[in-house]
Formats: C-alpha cells, sequence, structure tokens
C-alpha cells in the first residue's frame, strides 16, 4: 500500500514528513531563462542513464490531466513543475521518493513518510542526492552552497516539511496566534500545497524558511523543535475540547454521520468533515473505523484523484455523488 495511507510515529497530529532538496546541473541555464533544447538536454541526462536506481523516468507530457493532478493531490509533485513544457519525474513504485526535472530547478529530489520522521525521509533523500552527484555535477559555491532559483533555497538547498493536523488549535481560536509565533521564527507555516495555498481540512505544513548558513541537522532540529510544540499544543487543546464532552463528542458523530451517509458532498464540504472524523478517530471517539480508512478517504475522495479511481470524468453533482458513494464503500469494506 502506497506511503499516504499508512500510519507513522505521532500520527495523531503529524500526516507526513518530507525532505526535499534543490539542486542545479553544472553549466546548464537555471530553468528561467533556459531555451527549449537546454531543458530538453537535462531530461535526457536523466532518460538516457540510469542515475538513480528503482526509479522510474516519467515524461509529464505523457500523463493525462487528471493523473497529473492527482500526483500533485498526493503531493507527489508540485504545481509549478506543471507549467513547464520539458518537465519529468523519477518515481519509485511505492510513491515516497521523487525526483522532479526542470520544476524551478534543474532537480527536485523530495522523499515522503507517514507521520513524523524527517530523519527516516533525510535518509532517502540523501541517499539519491548523492546517487545524482555521482553522475553529474551540482552547480555549487564556496560561499553560498548549493546554487538555486530562489535566494530562500541557497546554501543546503534543503527544505525539511511537516504536515500537522491542527483542528483542535482551530476549534479552540488559538491557530491564529500559533501561527503569528511560528512565522517569526525563520519558520514557515503554510496551506496543505504550500505557499499562497489554504489550510484545508485543518492541515498546515510546518517547514525551515532559509538553508544558507545552516547545515541539514540544524534544519531539522529547528523543525523538529517547533513540531514538538505544535504536536503539544494541539494535544493540549484537544484535552480541553474533551472536557465539554456532550457538545464535543455530539459534534463529531453529527459530523461522521453526515460523512458516511449524505448522497452527496463538495470538496470543501467533504475535507471540512474528514477533519473532524479524523480529530474523533484518534481521540477514541469514533470506533467504526480505523486511521487508515480516514487516510484513504483524503486521499481517493480528491477531485482528479476520485476520477482516476473511478475510472470517469465527472463533474457538478455527478463528482459530488461519487464522492459520498466512494466515501461510504471506504468505511462498509
Amino acid at each position: 500500500m502506497s506511503w499516504y495511507f499508512e500510519n507513522g510515529p505521532e500520527s495523531d497530529v503529524v500526516v507526513s514528513s518530507r525532505i526535499r532538496f534543490a539542486r542545479n546541473i553544472h553549466g546548464h541555464k537555471f530553468t528561467g531563462s533556459a531555451d527549449e533544447e537546454e531543458l530538453k538536454e537535462i531530461l535526457k541526462i536523466f532518460k538516457t542513464n540510469k542515475v538513480v536506481s528503482g526509479l522510474k523516468f516519467i515524461q509529464l507530457s505523457d500523463l493525462d490531466d487528471l493523473m497529473r493532478m492527482s500526483l500533485v493531490e498526493k503531493h507527489i509533485i508540485s504545481r509549478d513543475v506543471l507549467r513547464q513544457k520539458n518537465a519529468a519525474m523519477l518515481l519509485n513504485a511505492d510513491e515516497d521518493s521523487c525526483v522532479m526535472l526542470n520544476e524551478e530547478d534543474h532537480i527536485r529530489i523530495q522523499t515522503m513518510t507517514p507521520g513524523f520522521d524527517l530523519d527516516k525521509a533525510y535518509k532517502e533523500a540523501k541517499k539519491i542526492d548523492d546517487q545524482i552527484a555521482e553522475k553529474v555535477e551540482y552547480s555549487f559555491s564556496d560561499l553560498y552552497g548549493y546554487l538555486t532559483m530562489c535566494p530562500t533555497n541557497l546554501g543546503t538547498g534543503m527544505r525539511a516539511s511537516v504536515m500537522l493536523h491542527l483542528p483542535a488549535l482551530r476549534m479552540t481560536g488559538q491557530i491564529g496566534k500559533v501561527i503569528d509565533v511560528v512565522n517569526k521564527i525563520n519558520l514557515n507555516v503554510r496551506g496543505v500545497y504550500g505557499e499562497g495555498t489554504d489550510a484545508i481540512g485543518d492541515m498546515y505544513q510546518v517547514s525551515n524558511k532559509v538553508s544558507l548558513g545552516l547545515t541539514d541537522e540544524e534544519i531539522i532540529n529547528n523543525v523538529t523543535t517547533i513540531v514538538n510544540k505544535l504536536i503539544a499544543q494541539e494535544r493540549n487543546a484537544r484535552e480541553y475540547l474533551r472536557s465539554k464532552e456532550v457538545e464535543f463528542e455530539d459534534r463529531i458523530c453529527r459530523d461522521f454521520g453526515t460523512l458516511s451517509c449524505a448522497r452527496k458532498l463538495s470538496y470543501k464540504e467533504s475535507e471540512q468533515l474528514i477533519s473532524i472524523v479524523r480529530l474523533g478517530v484518534h481521540m477514541g471517539l469514533i470506533k467504526d473505523i480505523d486511521a487508515k480508512k480516514v487516510n484513504e478517504i483524503s486521499v481517493v475522495t480528491k477531485p482528479a484523484t476520485l476520477q482516476k479511481f473511478s475510472k470517469e470524468t465527472l463533474e457538478g453533482t455527478e463528482l459530488e455523488i461519487k464522492r459520498a458513494e466512494m466515501i461510504k464503500k471506504i468505511i462498509k469494506k
């Protein structure tokens, strides 16, 4: 089963961990100034050579629109890479290791793990990084480290990010203050799909702002320290809500009833219901489904992924009906 269906350490609050390296190839113009032929040359390096073992070369233009958007929904590729005509990826079978080619940089290595396990993600990303470095020469400066399109990625070129589910902090009115504090200490708190996106379903990404002047280990330690504090705050908020007993449990049970019985559900409504149900499952208030089923519902009911699973092209009310049917099917199986 793919990594995004699984649970990991601290998975009652942390959904996933990711390590990303930004790299460029020495002697080639950055993607922002390279012409079409040079971008094709970058892809040729990876297409004709087995640069990374266990990862398959896939030209993004060979995939249909739904498949490409499904990969975005599952956080395997970014929206930015879809804007490039000459873009590709290297992907493994479990979809937890991906190398995007010709995104903002020539190479974007990223590895994902369920739960809170940045060390595991880092180990896998470093392994891929070392394999690529044996075949190509990276653009590197003794003063600025790895050279990248965006100045915030200079230095190690590493972004350590953690996806957290923080519904109790929102429900107790603390989430705004928490985000403001974290954003002031050289970390970013962003929405579910990164910069400029909303926190759909109470999901928030926490990551380092810069990598210049820091080692990989320092970046991971900084993110880990703040994430541990957020985990503690979220759990404290959940215990406060538990003290409300009838009102809180009634809200969770009602939302689970709507999620499991509705005839049609919009994407926005389903994500908010899934958030509350996820909270209820991890607090032991919902016994009818487990956390893995919640993960599955969350992944397969997103618009493009739902259509890929259903093998149908749907929109509007038809898509909302199919979403409700899929949720019922997962809960009952």
